[in-house]
């Protein structure tokens, strides 16, 4: 019996693959352009994020002019050569290798900032902790992203930025918070693997380290030993529900029915 409201299996596959498949875009940018209508539906799934106090914090600075990306890209370069003197041997020369930004390739840099004003002096449920405007505006980063992805369109954060000099650039008013620059465009391919996990600077950290049930330090371990292994699946077979034998599976775990989790 279906459950309503419940997705499709093959709208369920295509959400996580959504979410498998995210990567955080500085390379293969395309010059093909960004239609306006696609850059639209960007722009309202990123407006469809929940905010606390629906107070909707957020305003979207589409940028595509050639001359304001290369002033972006001159404050990168700048916030750059700092950030690099925390590293040294080995750490140092692998983060020199590393391209952090696709800024001047992108078709589309998107600056995407937080109005922590709006809603007035007392917004619902903002009373204890202030910075749900913050996160609120998160959520609608990562919306717009696995839109994005859907869309086969790669996207990219630059956090290597002094935001009151971009500020200056754009024209961001001093009293609005500038909490993402992303860089958007089609690519030629999505890589496999996080750039940063491809290139050894961090591991994924495996799932089942990370929950804890009913307390901190009561440790949950998936009976397969692997959290990620739906993960890996999906992404191997791009989404078309089978594991790597061609078996149909079960469901979005990946496992039959009753296979659960143990606790430490």
């Amino acid at each position: 019996m279906r459950t309503k409201g419940r997705f499709s299996d093959a709208e369920r596959e295509a959400v996580y693959r959504a979410i498998f498949e995210r990567r955080d875009v500085r390379r293969n940018f395309l010059p093909t352009p960004i239609a306006d209508a696609v850059m639209m539906r960007l722009l309202t799934a990123a407006h469809h994020a929940g905010s606390v106090g629906f107070m909707q914090p957020w305003d979207f600075v589409v940028i595509r002019n050639r001359a304001t990306k290369r002033m972006v890209k001159a404050l990168f370069i700048d916030a750059n050569a700092k950030a690099s003197v925390q590293y040294t041997g080995v750490k140092g020369a692998l983060y020199r290798q590393l391209k952090l930004e696709g800024i001047e390739e992108a078709p589309i840099n998107l600056c995407i900032t937080c109005s922590r004003r709006r809603g007035g002096s007392s917004v619902l449920g903002r009373s204890t902790v202030r910075a749900t405007d913050l996160y609120s505006t998160c959520c609608a980063v990562q919306n717009l992203w696995l839109a994005a992805r859907a869309e086969g369109i790669g996207v990219g954060w630059v956090s290597i930025l002094d935001h009151e000099a971009l500020k200056r650039v754009i024209g961001v008013p001093k009293s609005v918070t500038v909490l993402a620059y992303l860089c958007l465009g089609y690519v030629s391919k999505f890589e496999d693997q996080p750039d940063l996990e491809a290139a050894g600077w961090r591991s994924r950290i495996p799932v089942d380290r990370l929950i804890h049930d009913e307390s901190w330090g009561n440790r949950i371990h998936d009976k397969r030993g692997d959290g990620d292994a739906h993960h890996q699946g999906l992404h191997k077979n791009r989404g078309r529900g089978k594991n790597q034998t061609g078996r149909r599976t079960t469901g979005v775990e990946r496992q039959p029915a009753g296979r659960g989790l143990r606790h430490d």
